[in-house]
């Protein structure tokens, strides 16, 4: 997986085996569409969980900028309401 923009570089495809429980291998049928073979939808199914991951890791780093900033901001809403 090469980083390219701060995201997954989806170019190269790769053959690989996997093993899987059957409750997971019929999960992945159901949530198929329509054509859709096994292989796409767990590449699908995986590159959605990647970018939440990414999003939830940007969210968790945004929000440690603004604790850490929050006093400041807080005094400035506080005077600019003042207003």
């Amino acid at each position: 997986m090469g980083a390219r923009g701060g995201g997954y570089d989806w170019s190269m495809k790769l053959k690989t085996s996997i093993t899987l429980e059957e409750g997971v291998v019929a999960a992945v049928e159901r949530a198929a569409r329509d054509g859709e073979s096994r292989s796409q939808v767990i590449e699908r199914l995986l590159r959605q969980s990647l970018a939440e991951q990414e999003r939830a890791a940007i969210d968790r780093r945004d929000r440690a900028i603004l604790d850490a900033c929050a006093d400041e901001l807080n005094e400035e809403a506080a005077d600019v309401l003042g207003y």
